[in-house]
């Protein structure tokens, strides 16, 4: 019911964030006999942007540049391969389909509901990781602008820090209605961890 109420009064700036955020590399779009493929930026190479934007603005050399890369590419690779273990372990389904089952059949959520299990919130691990990891390189408080949407028609969203991008991030999946609360909370703690894990073993 928190999904489907949430789904009914979303606010502009919700609907703005679900969309920053969507990350559909393969966006299937159907209008009546007629259907196309919008293909997007994943939410890894999101996380990749905005660590391309971060060096920039820090004037990292290519040793601290080539670092952050590194660190962010691996964390992210070990977030998602932890987060699918889970997905097929629980095997939780999405809100879509419990809420076109049980509550009602004419919902639809804003974003387009993925193919594979609910639990954990892809977003939430991968964005939480990458957030440790960057926040251990530039700071807990580097102020960024994330431009990553703007070829896709979305404008720039400005970050006081790694962790306030990775939380947006998270809880844009359940402005989307794709996700259920429990799923973003557990996949934040799962990123930390794996974040931190890895923090702790790079060179």
């Amino acid at each position: 019911m928190e999904v489907y109420d949430a789904g009914l009064k979303l606010t502009e700036e919700q609907r703005v964030i679900a969309n920053f955020w969507d990350c559909n590399p393969f966006k299937m779009n159907v209008n009546g006999h007629l259907m196309f493929a919008t293909k997007k930026i994943s939410p890894g190479g999101h996380w990749i942007n905005i660590t391309a934007a971060v060096c920039q603005k820090a004037k990292a050399d290519v040793v601290k540049s080539l670092q952050a890369y590194a660190w962010t590419s691996v964390v992210i690779a070990d977030a998602f391969i932890s987060c699918w273990d889970e997905k097929y372990r629980s095997r939780a389904i999405r809100p879509e389909t419990y809420i076109n089952q049980y509550i009602s059949p004419d919902w639809m959520p804003l974003l387009q509901t993925p193919p594979f299990p609910e639990y954990t919130s892809g977003h939430s691990v991968v964005s939480a990781s990458a957030a440790v990891v960057l926040a251990r390189l530039f700071g807990d408080r580097f102020a960024f602008t994330d431009s990553t949407e703007v070829e896709f028609g979305l404008p720039p969203r400005n970050f006081v820090s790694f962790r306030q991008a990775a939380e947006e991030a998270a809880v844009s999946r359940f402005y989307g209605g794709i996700h259920f609360k429990p799923a973003i909370q557990y996949g934040l703690e799962e990123g930390d961890k794996i974040g931190t894990f890895v923090a702790k073993r790079m060179p």
